[in-house]
């Protein structure tokens, strides 16, 4: 009986046991769904905050592009402008490494790798930084090796590296500090170096200085402002190129270096290690233009700046009143945003090209969503450029030239193409 009884007290454990693992189990799968979605979630969050906190960028900037052409005599019209732009652009580029970083910490960026001259990606780094060190008056050196160097990687990711990096030291360095980038190759790897005579380092700081929201020597004032996110995308970036990346500092006020490696290709045909072709000018021709956005303040700003410059504008503010509007005054050029009432950017190229058919203008995305899939999609529909919110307008009269040279005479009609008015 004793035994029986113990068989039986036995068997009852084993039930508990399978009926409280079977609640685990069920619990886990709950909770790796419910943690799939808020990653769910967070993806689609991010780009839809990146593309509303753009949308208001846009009307600023092109309102900012208005003053800066107006005539006036007042002195202060100058610094005004300059003082929005930077602000505008550094508001962008936070938005940017916000999506980098929620890419990076997903596995979402895909390299676009192609032998690159090192000369190609420093000097669009350089561009992209340039306003901020030279806002803050600091002096920047560069020194790169007159002989050719490739690297095997994608270019803009590889300039936003270099980017980051001399933003960081733009940010820690003192008004009139001094910055160095210099570049030379060791063998098969090239060592790029950037380095400041700054706010330094901590000691105990420098392992985790590549930590997700890592800052170094912050006080509640932050006077040196970011999110703490650039240089976590840099070590993603590198070592996605096969290569490292170091800092280095002898502590507080020592000022600091960052040295990335990146492999070397050898055997390059010239033409990739060739220097990045000279900016073409911008356009100073006269176009019929349809612009067609929703965000009444970014249509009208940016309907006079492009006025202003001497273009011929007819503004749409929805997607169907834009299809009769095209098809009364045949633009050489349309700007359409992608998130359209109604029917939205995608749908209205579909139509314009079944209503135009060859004789399609040149068209232009211009939208707050800036990731390389939104890039892509945009092109593979038939749109011609992807542009991010909030545009400068002398980059899209860069643009249109550089679109005008391409094009060929056989190729202009003159109810559409690029031919002048």
């Amino acid at each position: 009986a004793k035994t029986k009884t113990e068989l039986e007290d036995h068997l009852t454990d084993l039930r508990q046991a399978n009926e409280q693992l079977v609640v685990a189990t069920v619990h886990a799968h709950e909770v790796t769904e419910a943690a799939e979605q808020a990653a769910r979630l967070k993806e689609q969050f991010l780009p839809m905050l990146a593309h509303e906190l753009r949308n208001p960028l846009a009307p600023i900037r092109n309102a900012v592009g208005i003053l800066r052409r107006v005539q006036t005599a007042e002195p202060l019209i100058p610094w005004i402008y300059d003082v929005i732009t930077r602000q505008v652009e550094h508001m962008a580029r936070l938005l940017d490494d916000l999506l980098d970083v929620s890419r990076v910490t997903t596995g979402k960026i895909v390299l676009q790798r192609q032998p690159i001259a090192l000369t190609e990606f420093v000097e669009q780094a350089i561009e992209t930084s340039r306003p901020l060190i030279d806002g803050r008056r600091q002096r920047l050196q560069v020194s790169i090796p007159p002989q050719p160097i490739c690297v095997d990687g994608d270019a803009m990711r590889l300039a936003q590296v270099i980017s980051n990096l001399l933003n960081n030291a733009a940010k820690y360095t003192q008004e009139g500090g001094d910055i160095a980038l210099s570049a030379e190759q060791c063998g098969d790897v090239v060592v790029l170096r950037v380095s400041d005579n700054g706010s330094g380092i901590a000691p105990a700081m420098l392992p985790r200085i590549f930590d997700l929201f890592a800052q170094s020597n912050r006080t509640l004032a932050r006077a040196e402002g970011g999110l703490g996110i650039g240089l976590t995308v840099v070590h993603s970036m590198v070592e996605m190129h096969g290569g490292t990346v170091e800092a280095r500092s002898a502590g507080l006020d020592q000022g600091s270096e960052f040295v990335v490696t990146l492999p070397v290709v050898h055997d390059v045909p010239p033409k990739a290690a060739s220097p990045r072709a000279a900016e073409p000018p911008s356009s100073e021709r006269s176009y019929r233009i349809v612009l067609i956005e929703d965000n009444v303040d970014a249509n009208d700003t940016l309907r006079t700046l492009l006025q202003m410059i001497g273009h011929e504008v007819t503004s749409a503010f929805d997607g169907v009143t834009a299809l009769s509007v095209v098809e009364a005054s045949r633009p050489q050029i349309v700007l359409c945003d992608i998130g359209l009432p109604g029917m939205d950017g995608f749908a209205v190229i579909a139509r314009l090209r079944e209503q135009l058919q060859d004789a399609m203008p040149m068209m232009i995305a211009l939208t707050g969503y800036g990731q390389v899939e939104d890039h892509r999609r945009a092109l593979a529909a038939g749109f011609d450029y992807h542009l991010v919110k909030p545009i400068d307008v002398d980059a899209l009269s860069r643009l249109i030239a550089a679109h005008e040279e391409r094009a060929s005479p056989a190729s202009v009609k003159s109810n559409g193409g690029i031919a002048p008015i």
